[in-house]
């Protein structure tokens, strides 16, 4: 079976979603990367603190497309660890979701 016949059911809910990159200005912070994993995400993504990703509000400025339509991250593979273990259905993701008047997931 290749990528183009899976079932819709295999395609992830993230893609139309987005809502967890832009809940806040605070959210994507960096907390458990190590230096030389930051030092990869690129500058124009950093905050000025250098404490997290810069957002454009609460947005952010890594997420490209419209939140509950079609979203993808700009820097997928380099995205910070915060990131990488927020699940689809978890509360964190019920939460954003609800602020961008979706309905909520069911947890994976």
């Amino acid at each position: 079976m290749t990528s183009d016949t899976l079932p819709a059911a295999a395609e992830s809910p993230c893609q139309p979603c987005g809502a967890c990159c832009g809940y806040s200005e605070n959210w994507p912070r960096f907390t458990t990367e190590d230096d030389a994993a930051l030092d990869l995400i690129p500058e124009q993504f950093v905050n000025a603190k250098l404490s997290g990703m810069r957002c454009d509000g609460d947005r952010c400025s890594a997420l490209i497309g419209q939140i509950g339509v079609s979203t993808a991250c700009g820097i997928y593979q380099l995205r910070p660890e915060v990131c990488r273990t927020c699940q689809p259905g978890d509360p964190e993701c019920a939460m954003a979701r609800r602020r961008h008047g979706l309905a909520p997931l069911s947890a994976s």
